[in-house]
């Protein structure tokens, strides 16, 4: 064994902490110089046990209080030297962490939610993903009914599993978002109050009023005595909390196969208070909305009795529906006149809202 005055002259000797750390292993480690002698004291002689049992007990101290002691040396030069490098002024002000900020789609999203959740309405949500059967035939749209040319659709590849092709699931992107109403009449019994937002896709030319994405939110309501009436004064407070108490609203005939009657809902201009302009064509108004009473036949297609078929004393349904264009509704309220910009990832557009 070395003595502990060469044992000291290497551990002063050593130049960084990994050539110290090189010799505690060779000294304290598990296989060390200083380890292993103390493991064979168990086999000497009892006489020579009560001698070199404290030598080596107090040589361990020494080489661990210098190590030890180098360690500190060593590691305060360390870091001097690391400073000396990597100097770093602590009083320079940090570099400011920018914060995002919800959409303008999703901001309205919330707003036109909200504002119906107040008036009793569930929040429903569908897959965008939709068959042939939810987005048109149960909506009173067959096949050869000639308003299917309304919709520019986006069309999928027929499914490989035979399954689905038997049941002629005929896949496409949903155009509106009323195939979700269906699903929802399907599992649930009047009275019912939901709106149903999201995407919503249409294979057309892209321009300044159209996109092939965009969004919706649709609106049902179905009890026993619902009638126009009710269908009126929902838009109408929908749209005032929305734009604001001056605002008006009128209804146009017009027609939508999954309704009867059927109306255009329009609302006083708000670009220049009803007065005419070039947003509103001069004309005061704005068309913001499609609505009407639920067609008989789409409660027939989900099993509800259309209050109109029901026979005397028996329990008949009745109820409206509505669909609104978040984008538009959206470009209304920030006086926006392109609907590309809300899908151009344009931060200098974006950071405006």
């Amino acid at each position: 064994m070395e003595d502990i005055d060469k044992i000291n002259q290497e551990i002063n000797s050593s130049k960084d902490l990994s050539e110290l750390n090189s010799l505690y292993k060779k000294y304290l480690g598990r296989k060390g110089d200083i380890t292993l002698a103390l493991r064979g004291i168990a086999e000497l002689p009892e006489e020579e046990k009560r001698i070199q049992a404290p030598k080596l007990q107090s040589l361990k101290r020494d080489v661990e209080e210098e190590i030890s002691k180098r360690s500190e040396e060593l590691g305060v030069s360390h870091a001097e030297d690391m400073l000396q490098e990597e100097w770093l002024d602590v009083s320079v002000p940090g570099k400011k962490v920018e914060a995002g900020h919800l959409h303008p789609l999703t901001q309205i999203q919330r707003d036109v939610s909200e504002i119906f959740t107040s008036l009793g309405f569930e929040i429903v949500e569908g897959p965008e993903i939709e068959t042939e059967k939810y987005n048109f035939d149960a909506l009173n749209i067959p096949q050869d009914h000639p308003s299917r040319d309304i919709w520019d659709t986006f069309w999928l590849s027929e499914p490989k599993n035979e399954k689905l092709k038997e049941k002629n699931k005929k896949l496409l992107l949903r155009t509106h978002t009323s195939p979700v109403q269906i699903r929802y009449m399907e599992k649930h019994q009047p009275p019912l109050r939901i709106i149903v937002p999201g995407r919503v896709f249409r294979h057309e030319a892209s321009d300044a009023s159209h996109d092939i994405q965009f969004y919706q939110v649709e609106g049902l309501m179905v009890d026993k005595d619902i009638s126009v009436a009710n269908l009126k004064a929902v838009i109408n407070e929908f749209l005032k909390k929305l734009f604001g108490e001056d605002v008006k609203i009128r209804l146009r005939p017009s027609y939508f196969p999954f309704v009867e009657p059927g109306f255009e809902v329009d609302m006083s201009c708000v670009n220049c208070d009803a007065k005419g302009c070039s947003v509103c064509s001069q004309s005061g108004w704005l068309e913001m909305l499609g609505a009407g009473m639920v067609h008989p036949n789409v409660f027939k297609e989900i099993g509800y009795n259309p209050a109109n078929l029901a026979l005397s004393g028996a329990e008949g349904w009745q109820g409206f529906a509505f669909g609104v264009g978040l984008d538009r509704i959206a470009m209304m309220k920030y006086k926006i006149d392109d609907i590309r910009l809300f899908y151009s990832g344009d931060l200098r557009f974006l950071k405006q809202f």
